[in-house]
């Protein structure tokens, strides 16, 4: 009998699972023909058989944990002393215990939602993070899989032994399920609230797919969490209290008298499409260097105040605790919610520009300001595209004028190249490297003076 449940339980998650991945029928071929019916991993199918087969070799792994979860939810459904749902579930959801008091593997109850509502692509992109202790990353990330297979969103959910670190994109209706069933979530109780989830027009189209997995850290420093903790972090600032001192700040560096730095914490391709005014933002390309930058450039810290921002505040969490634990600054704050809850408050306040996003909209909009140019004619332009050679990830800023000459990579190294792979036969490969990074310093060492010199700017 248990095996029996178990097969229809899988079953019953590959169908739901394919179900997932259908085209809706608007979308489909207008003229009669049915067209693509169901896309996954950025191929197309028209056959019923042919996404079976595609599901059955590519997503077996993804099909297990829902399968478990399904085979719980059925077991609990028919026992007697499986009693009513859990107290404190939001209405509308269902679910049981997956056996740790933790972790609730509570999925929403979607029956009385439309496909079409659910799957609609007028939706919103969610940005969170949570750090608390959680004691099986490996079920958390399960039930995350499951979750937001069950409602159709997509993005990438990093999950680790002090967190959960999330950016889904979805229909309205499937982002509230969301929100509504992570704050049921026993593990996030008197944590996680409503105010702590982004939002921003968007949807499932945001996203070529969804990654969930376990990991280290929930945001990939590359420091054991365990010697620098969220717990250590810098001074908590709301939007209001933030702006007020960045107003000071920029008041007393014009005249040459302050004693704070602004610091970014993003990575340059970030802050060169948008920052706030007056701030350091070190030329760097991952947040992994960001220790490194600290540790090269402690004087320019030291007996300093530094008010610290980035994206969604998940980088200040670690960052400030890096900061501080070089003990050489005098106060350490950040911006609670990052410059995505500024902007709400503030849309015309001291940030400027585009904000940078990871996912394939690359960036949101909150005032028309453009500070940055095109890479190869230097006109304002501030709309990202990847580099057009096949063996760089690189973005590259290109006006429409400058790629329709045909200038659509980051640099010349990789124009060079990109013609010369397409003149080539196939099989042969180029080496990858990059004008872009190979000029650029791992770690840039800031001049003090210089830097105090450009600080009201």
């Amino acid at each position: 009998a248990a095996r029996k449940q178990r097969a229809l339980a899988r079953r019953k998650a590959f169908s739901l699972f394919v179900k997932g991945k259908e085209v809706p029928a608007a979308a489909r071929c207008p003229a009669g023909g049915e067209g693509v019916r169901w896309r996954c991993c950025r191929q197309a199918f028209e056959e019923l058989s042919g996404i079976h087969r595609h599901v059955a070799l590519q997503h077996a792994g993804d099909i297990g944990p829902q399968a478990g979860l399904t085979a719980k939810e059925a077991a609990a459904e028919v026992s007697p002393s499986s009693g009513p749902a859990p107290a404190g579930n939001a209405d509308g959801l269902h679910g049981h215990s997956c056996g740790s008091p933790e972790i609730s593997c509570m999925l929403p109850d979607t029956r009385r939602v439309s496909y079409e509502d659910l799957t609609s692509n007028v939706g919103e992109v969610l940005l969170y993070y949570c750090y608390c202790e959680v004691k099986d990353p490996e079920k958390l990330s399960a039930w995350q899989k499951a979750l937001c297979q069950h409602l159709h969103l997509t993005g990438k959910v990093r999950v680790a032994s002090e967190g959960i670190n999330g950016t889904v994109g979805g229909s309205k209706i499937a982002t509230n399920l969301y929100i509504e069933v992570m704050l049921s979530q026993p593990l996030f109780k008197d944590i996680l609230c409503r105010e702590d989830f982004k939002s921003s027009a968007g949807g499932a189209h945001c996203f070529p797919d969804l990654r969930v997995g376990v990991f280290k850290e929930i945001v990939p420093m590359g420091i054991d969490p365990k010697k620098v903790s969220y717990k250590e972090t810098g001074i908590h600032l709301s939007p209001r209290e933030f702006h007020r001192e960045v107003e000071q700040y920029l008041s007393q560096a014009s005249q040459g008298q302050s004693d704070t730095i602004l610091l970014d914490c993003r990575n340059f391709y970030e802050s060169k499409i948008g920052h706030f005014q007056g701030c350091l933002a070190p030329d760097i390309r991952k947040f992994s260097y960001f220790p490194s930058y600290v540790d090269e450039n402690l004087e320019l810290f030291k007996d300093k105040r530094v008010l610290m921002y980035c994206t969604g505040g998940i980088r200040c969490e670690r960052g400030s605790a890096y900061l501080r634990s070089k003990a050489v600054c005098r106060e350490v704050y950040q911006l609670k919610g990052g410059i995505h809850k500024y902007l709400e408050e503030f849309p015309d306040g001291f940030y400027r520009g585009k904000l940078f996003v990871f996912d394939d909209r690359y960036s949101i909009c909150s005032n028309e300001d453009i500070i940055s140019a095109c890479r190869y004619c230097g006109t304002l332009w501030d709309q990202y595209k990847l580099c057009s050679s096949q063996h760089c990830r690189q973005l590259v800023l290109t006006c429409p004028s400058c790629r329709n000459k045909g200038l659509t990579a980051c640099c010349p190294v990789c124009q060079e190249k990109e013609l010369k792979v397409t003149s080539r036969a196939s099989g042969q490969t180029l080496k990858e490297e990059c004008e872009c990074t190979r000029r650029r310093p791992r770690v840039p060492i800031e001049h003090v003076s210089q830097r105090m010199l450009d600080a009201g700017k």
